[in-house]
């Protein structure tokens, strides 16, 4: 047969690494700023090139215009080489021209489009189809007046000059594929240092996770690791849950030492008693060793009932929650369970309760076992009468138990309370045990457990915060 190898840790349920979602964070706004980006440029694009061109387009007019003269009562038109030269340098583009008389009449050059909003406007700027070309093409026309008043001529001539928008467009696009290019290298820029940025910042933690792997199992020990102080509460948190977590682990090892301090002795005297009780050849005393050994296990029925109710005190006052509790209630239901009628048959046992609540913010299940203990504890080494009760004392809430004895001595109650401390009177059952619970009860809820003898006789005591809140 193997030995089983150590266990592997269990897994845990990771989400996308931080660096993982600062690269798509960063993709993302890359993406949407490059679209808008891209828009804009676009858009500024076509506003920088229509003006930069319309500046030739309109130099390229007014040559034309410059160039006209009359002669005999006709405009002549030299076409000035510096017009088209201005013009090629849009290599790419369709050039068209028109000189028009004050009739309309096309002088020279092709029947440009001439809106009527332009000839009345006396020129301008505007957008056409260029004609002559195998597919209708966009293209941007000006059109620029040169009057005349001279004896054998007068009125306006119109040139139209007009231009296809290939160029225009070339240079929009042209910027606009500038303005993506930096923000590519932006971007890849921007991937690269959060990438780093979040490496740098994530290595606290890593350093972190690998000292806690390092750690000894049973260190429970506060992280005193330097983290950063977006993760101190983390840190905070995990402390405080590794101090809780420790807390429990001393209370469960101290369960156990009392399980094995508190059953050797009855368990071992259980086996003595029955090996002889098995051996003896004479009846009346196998009887007398017989009747020792039911007494015997039932001290060690309650022993086992109270170190049950010592576990599950240890789990309540830790894990459940603390909601509005009226003692009044819990030394009823300790009553009504009837539960001292077997620890001690024909005893009296009454119940003092007023009509004020006496609330507490506690477990009721955990005190209820506290309440119990008091009063088996004071069945079983108390005296006479039995009485328990609820009340508002001092401004705190008391859960009470008061037999008619006098109680133990100065010395033994100065030790009353300890997990393992035996009354002489008990006939070996622990006092220290049941007391220790209703302590731990009391403390867990921010009281203390009193002891107190007195002329009505000895009093134990829950004593607890008032709480205002009701059920």
């Amino acid at each position: 047969m193997t030995e089983a190898g150590p266990a592997l840790p269990a897994p845990v349920a990771a989400t996308r690494s931080l660096k993982s979602r600062v690269v798509r964070a960063v993709l993302s706004l890359l993406v949407v700023g490059g679209i808008v980006m891209a828009l804009a440029a676009f858009a500024y694009g076509r506003v920088a090139a229509r003006a930069s061109y319309d500046r030739l387009l309109l130099g390229a007019a007014n040559e034309i215009a410059g160039a006209i003269t009359i002669s005999g009562g006709v405009p002549l038109v030299d076409l000035p080489t510096a017009a088209f030269q201005l013009l090629a340098l849009a290599p790419d583009d369709r050039i068209t021209y028109s000189v028009r008389s004050p009739g309309g009449q096309v002088i020279t050059g092709q029947d440009t489009p001439l809106p009527e909003t332009i000839r009345q406007a006396g020129g301008g700027f505007f957008d056409a189809e260029f004609t002559g070309l195998a597919a209708a093409e966009r293209a941007r026309f000006v059109t620029v007046p040169r009057r005349f008043a001279e004896r054998d001529f007068s009125g306006t001539i119109l040139v139209t000059v007009g231009q296809t928008l290939r160029a225009r467009n070339a240079m929009a696009l042209g910027l606009t594929r500038d303005a993506l290019i930096v923000l590519g290298f932006a971007g890849v820029l921007l991937i690269v240092l959060g990438a780093l940025v979040v490496e740098s910042a994530m290595r606290p933690l890593v350093g972190l996770a690998r000292d806690l792997a390092a750690r000894d199992p049973y260190d429970l020990t506060p992280i005193d690791t330097p983290v950063p102080a977006e993760v101190a509460g983390m840190i905070g948190a995990l402390n405080d849950f590794m101090r809780r977590l420790e807390r429990q682990i001393a209370s469960m090892r101290n369960l156990i030492s009392d399980s094995a301090h508190q059953l050797r002795t009855p368990v071992a005297a259980l086996r003595v008693q029955a090996e002889l009780a098995a051996e003896e050849t004479d009846p009346e005393i196998a009887r007398a060793t017989m009747v020792r050994i039911v007494r015997r296990s039932r001290s060690l029925g309650d022993l086992l009932d109270q170190m049950l109710s010592r576990a599950l005190v240890i789990h309540r006052t830790a894990e459940a929650r603390r909601v509005a509790v009226d003692l009044r209630d819990v030394a009823l239901a300790v009553i009504e369970t009837q539960d001292h009628a077997l620890i001690a048959p024909g005893r009296d046992v009454a119940l003092e309760i007023g009509a004020a609540p006496v609330m507490v913010l506690a477990d009721d299940l955990s005190l209820t076992e506290a309440a119990k203990n008091l009063l088996a504890n004071a069945l079983r080494h108390g005296a006479g009468a039995v009485r328990m009760g609820a009340e508002i004392e001092d401004g705190a809430a008391v859960l009470w138990v008061r037999d008619a004895g006098p109680g133990p001595d100065a010395a033994t109650l100065a030790r009353i309370g300890a997990r393992f401390e035996r009354n002489a009177a008990s006939r070996g059952r622990s006092a220290g045990l049941g007391l220790s619970i209703a302590r731990a009860v009391a403390e867990a809820f921010g009281g203390r457990l009193e002891l107190a003898p007195g002329p009505a006789g000895f009093r134990a005591a829950l004593i607890l915060p008032l709480s205002e809140e009701t059920p």
